[in-house]
């Protein structure tokens, strides 16, 4: 998967998840993800390389960095529980898809229960 396949996938799915909202908080080259104003993706360019950054489990990030090349500890944000995906031919949409979707099941397991519901009910 290259940068613009990367970006594309991780943005069209997304803006598909439930209560999903995108937004532009840190200026028009990271586009931020959050789930009841909880971020569970972000997607930019750093230093020239494009990173989709979303929430793992810390036992999960050291298994998927040291199985993937393209995935590394979570670029400016807590490295024990997010990690950054960069283009790399082992990236599949699938994967990415799966990766994202466990970020955001992470954080909308943190929220309060009414809001899960919220989600639930969709």
């Amino acid at each position: 998967m290259n940068d613009d396949q990367l970006e594309q996938c991780a943005l069209e799915y997304g803006q598909q998840l439930a209560f999903s909202i995108q937004s532009q908080p840190f200026g028009p080259d990271c586009e931020v993800f959050k789930v009841f104003d909880k971020v569970f993706m972000l997607i930019g360019a750093y230093s020239g390389k494009l990173l989709v950054t979303i929430k793992c489990e810390p036992e999960k990030s050291l298994e998927y960095q040291e199985l993937y090349p393209s995935i590394s500890a979570g670029y400016h944000m807590n490295k024990k529980h997010w990690i950054s995906i960069a283009s790399g031919h082992e990236i599949t949409a699938d994967l990415l898809q799966d990766l994202i979707k466990d970020s955001y099941d992470l954080v909308v397991g943190k929220l309060p229960l009414k809001d899960r519901k919220r989600i639930q009910n969709v």
